[in-house]
């Protein structure tokens, strides 16, 4: 289904449903530009329709409406959904939102008895369940697309399972790892990622319908029916926040800033690993672009925009927490403000996966470069203070004595496996040809032995305990 277009997005004019009416005045058309939401509320109408459908069932079997008037809603909201999903659903001048366009045109189909689809329902309650309805199936895509980037970074962790880099805080290089090591600290954010989705899609486990404009309705309904016809596991305890209730809009803005925020980190590390200056990685020409004026470019555009997009969802978040944080019970027109923000941090969620996962199945990691700078044998200075720890030195002092050995190989321009026995006595007299073991052929990526830590037991470890979260053990 497509959105409304120009030439049928509502404007000022008289209502479709106007009849008789509390006002005696017609609405300005400034406050129809600023009330009305059928320009992005419309991607609720499979929602809706499936709502009206279940609604409507339960209405007949409780004896409100008759079956036949149950048969015929549902012979027109199937009418309905078949216009909106072939883009022939005509929407009218006087359409203030998805809701009363959808009963707006079933009326034009069925005649009178269209009219008795709202008995026992408030659009408060409707659209907050539609709402709902919404963020639980775009939760559940967000925990399918997190899978596959999650497997294809595993994927890249054990085809580079004993590729050597250097690792960095500060920026600085600290300490060398595999890269195995480091893509799996992505994995282990991606799968927290997943639970937080997974999270946001039990949150939206309590249907709102039912509970009328705000006290509930007049009417012996069945909500617990309708609720297991829609998927709901169970029913909002209490009318007033039913309909006021839109934590589960504010835990999926949140969990996709959170993840968001991973996928910038992600693409942030991409683009400077991609430079000439690192040159640890190129991302293939699928997800590269180049230059207006400069032939020789190849820029990593898809990485940097990952890395741009995390704010915009983290806006999305700190609006609606906005809108929400100050308003009275139970529901103010003040909510829907809650589509948009939550309408496209979907969109832009669900793309930035989708790119992420392309751009690493396809990525090119460069061993040479990577070992290359693994290979600074100032990344060993823990490992040699540790040695010093093993033979009685406490760690502090043990500090202190490698930091001068590091300044004085500095000053004399020279390698730490290039300082003399001469010169590590006069440091330490506890260092002696094992301190040049340790520096040989970069053997101190293999002491980090601690659970989690980078030696390859460890990370074979961690692959096995990845594919078992990721169920592709």
């Amino acid at each position: 289904m497509s959105p409304p277009g120009a030439a049928a997005r509502p404007s000022a004019g008289p209502l479709h449903n106007a009849g008789i009416s509390r006002f005696a005045e017609p609405q300005d058309t400034g406050f129809r530009r600023l009330n009305d939401s059928i320009g992005f509320d419309w991607r609720l109408s499979p929602y809706d329709v499936d709502q009206s459908i279940a609604h409507a069932a339960m209405l007949a079997a409780q004896g409100i409406i008759s079956p036949a008037d149950e048969a015929e809603l549902r012979r027109g909201l199937e009418q309905v959904r078949a216009e909106l999903t072939d883009g022939s659903f005509p929407f009218a001048d006087g359409d203030e939102d998805i809701h009363m366009a959808i009963e707006r045109r079933l009326t034009e189909i069925v005649g009178r008895v269209g009219g008795r689809l709202h008995t026992a329902r408030s659009r408060n309650d409707q659209v907050a369940t539609d709402v709902a309805m919404f963020v639980r199936a775009h939760a559940r895509e967000a925990v399918e697309r997190i899978g596959r980037l999650a497997g294809t970074v595993l994927e890249q962790a054990e085809r580079h399972l004993d590729w050597p880099m250097p690792g960095y805080t500060h920026m600085q290089r600290a300490q060398p790892i595999y890269l195995s090591h480091h893509l799996l600290a992505y994995v282990w954010m991606l799968l927290r990622d997943r639970e937080r989705f997974e999270a946001v899609v039990a949150a939206t486990a309590r249907m709102p319908l039912g509970a009328g404009a705000l006290a509930g309705v007049n009417f012996d309904t069945d909500r617990r029916a309708v609720a297991a016809a829609l998927g709901f596991s169970e029913v909002a305890a209490n009318s007033v926040d039913a309909v006021s209730n839109r934590d589960f809009v504010l835990d999926y803005l949140g969990a996709a800033a959170t993840c968001a925020t991973h996928l910038s980190r992600l693409g942030a590390e991409i683009v400077l690993w991609s430079t000439e200056e690192y040159g640890f990685c190129e991302v293939s020409d699928a997800w590269a672009s180049g230059s207006s004026i400069m032939p020789q470019k190849k820029n990593p555009d898809a990485a940097e925009l990952l890395r741009a997009k995390a704010p915009r969802l983290v806006s999305n978040l700190v609006a609606l927490h906005g809108v929400m944080h100050g308003l009275p019970l139970t529901y103010n027109k003040d909510m829907q403000e809650d589509k948009e923000p939550l309408f496209d941090s979907c969109d832009t969620l669900e793309l930035c996966l989708e790119a992420a996962t392309g751009m690493l199945d396809t990525i090119t990691f460069r061993r040479d470069r990577l070992a290359a700078a693994a290979a600074d044998q100032f990344l060993a200075a823990t490992d040699i203070a540790d040695l010093l720890v093993r033979r009685g030195v406490p760690f502090r002092e043990a500090h202190g004595v490698v930091a001068g050995l590091v300044r004085h190989a500095i000053d004399e321009g020279k390698q730490l496996s290039e300082l003399t026995p001469d010169e590590l006595a006069r440091q330490s007299p506890v260092l002696d040809d094992e301190f040049y073991a340790l520096l040989r052929d970069g053997a101190w990526l293999e002491t980090k032995v601690s659970e989690g830590g980078t030696s390859l037991a460890r990370v074979r470890e961690q692959l096995q305990q990845a594919r078992a979260a990721l169920r592709l053990a």
